[in-house]
């Protein structure tokens, strides 16, 4: 399986925080999520992948380096960012205008057709629309060229479940018309990576805690709800994080089976990415 984004050991330091030897894939035909704390360090790995932030390490978009061959990678992407270049004083007619002297392969009717499927006006300036509109124009104005790679930072903020389910349907059907296309997407809203992603890289302080298939997270992974003397049996090599409770512990683990079998414990919850996410950041080891 080829990678459309080969990340090595990507590292950048600010005064404050430090992104450190982020290493993961995006391979072809696939979603990769990735979660995080404000602050972890997603934004500074998308803008590092994008060299909008200069990072050391190595970033290979298409098996190409992403700074040796910029213009021709970014033909091929399509980017919903949270500072977009989109204009307040512009309309969504000129912004296609605008796009047709951008891209080669920009898609003037695809463009018009999801303006009519989202109710956005091509007529009204952009500083008039409502937030959700206007990150849906975003989206939009991403895919009308039809990318080979979608990155995405927070694109589902912001929006009501109603548009989120119709973004997400956008991203099914992009992934699916051809099994080459990639997306990363970055959120805080992590059910939507459960309906719709491949992958999750959860990083935490500058750092990747994991880098796993979905699947593999939802159905090895688990919650146990226990007493006392219960957690004490449980080895530390058996789980990943616990919190204390009032009346019991609540422990994490990531092979809910051996736990089933060697301790003869039962109730094991089902977690959410969430879920997950919050024992790694909150929990004790």
């Amino acid at each position: 399986m080829k990678n459309n984004i080969e990340l090595q050991n990507v590292s950048k330091k600010y005064k404050d925080f430090t992104l450190k030897n982020i290493s993961f894939n995006v391979p072809e035909g696939c979603v990769v999520g990735l979660i995080g704390e404000n602050g972890a360090g997603k934004t500074t790995t998308i803008k590092s992948i994008l060299n909008i932030t200069k990072a050391d390490g190595i970033v290979k978009i298409f098996g190409k380096d992403s700074k040796e061959n910029e213009n021709e990678i970014k033909e091929k992407i399509g980017v919903v960012l949270d500072d977009s270049f989109l204009s307040d004083y512009l309309t969504a007619k000129q912004i296609n205008s605008i796009m047709k002297d951008i891209y080669k392969t920009w898609d003037e009717n695809k463009y018009k057709n999801l303006l009519k499927q989202f109710n956005l006006p091509e007529d009204k300036l952009i500083k008039e629309f409502s937030s959700g509109m206007k990150m849906k124009l975003k989206i939009v104005t991403a895919i009308s060229h039809h990318p080979k790679l979608l990155i995405l930072d927070e694109p589902t903020s912001g929006l009501d479940p109603v548009a989120r389910n119709e973004i997400l349907d956008i991203f099914r059907e992009y992934i699916q018309e051809d099994e080459t296309r990639s997306i990363l997407i970055s959120t805080h809203i992590t059910t939507d990576l459960e309906h719709i992603s491949d992958y999750i890289v959860f990083i935490e302080k500058g750092k990747i805690v994991f880098h796993l298939p979905t699947q593999e997270l939802l159905e090895n992974y688990g919650i146990i709800k226990c007493s006392q003397e219960d957690f004490l049996r449980l080895d530390e090599k058996d789980y990943i994080r616990y919190q204390k409770e009032k009346y019991q512990y609540e422990v994490l683990t990531n092979n809910k089976n051996r736990i089933k079998q060697k301790y003869n414990i039962t109730v094991i919850d089902k977690p959410s990415i969430e879920d997950i996410m919050l024992f790694y950041i909150k929990g004790e080891k």
